[in-house]
Parts: structure tokens; sequence; C-alpha cells
């Protein structure tokens, strides 16, 4: 069976230990992490393992297309979340799903056994 394969936008409080739980499924590929600092910890721990990384989440969805089954948003900017639906409709990919911080926060919660806080507090998807 193929692998789930992930985009994350977001490398730092949320994004890191995200990208840990991600990278130590053998059921995921993860294509990519963008953020605009490439100076977090979660760009050091993609590089360390050979994952693509860059400051435009639209280049790694430009390269990857409809191959990207899952794009997973922890940044709780709402600009980065209209640009990321934008980019999806322009492209015209119906088959990528994004997933919004609050459910990543909660199946990090799930696998944690307690309620892992984010840092965005509570941010609508409109």
């Amino acid at each position: 069976m193929q692998p789930f394969r992930i985009v994350v936008i977001g490398a730092g409080h949320t994004g890191t230990p995200l990208l840990q739980q991600l990278l130590a499924a053998p059921f995921v590929t993860v294509l990519g992490v963008a953020d605009l600092d490439l100076s977090l910890p979660g760009i050091a721990l993609a590089r360390s393992r050979g994952v693509p990384v860059t400051t435009r989440f639209t280049d790694l969805l430009t390269e990857h297309g409809n191959a990207v089954d899952i794009v997973i948003d922890v940044t709780g900017e709402p600009a980065v979340r209209e640009a990321l639906r934008r980019h999806m409709v322009a492209a015209g990919n119906q088959q990528t799903v994004i997933l919004h911080e609050r459910i990543a926060l909660l199946m990090m919660s799930l696998s944690a056994g307690h309620r892992i806080e984010g840092r965005h507090g509570e941010v609508a998807y409109a």
C-alpha cells in the first residue's frame, strides 16, 4: 500500500513535534516542509532527514501537484490559509486534502494521550 504523501506548512512550535511523528511513521512520506524562517528546529529536522525545505509552500505544491495527499497547515496564519486555498483552486487540485492546525493538534493529542495546545489560539478556518 502506498504511503500518505504529506506537505507540512509551518516548522515551529506545532510543526516540529508533528514532523517528528510524521517522519517516524513508516506509512508516511513527507514530500517537503515550508516555513518563512529556515532557522527553525523543524526545518533542521527536515534537512537532517533529507526532506526538501523552502520558504514558499507553493513551490512544493507546484512540484508535486496531485501527488500530495495531504497538506498540513500549522502556521495559524489566515493569510497562509487563504493563499493555500487560492493556489489549490488555481491549480485545479481537487485531490489534495488541506488539514487545519486544530485537526493536527487533535491527532497529536490523541497520540500523546493528553491535550496538546497550539500557540495560535482559536483560529477560525473560514
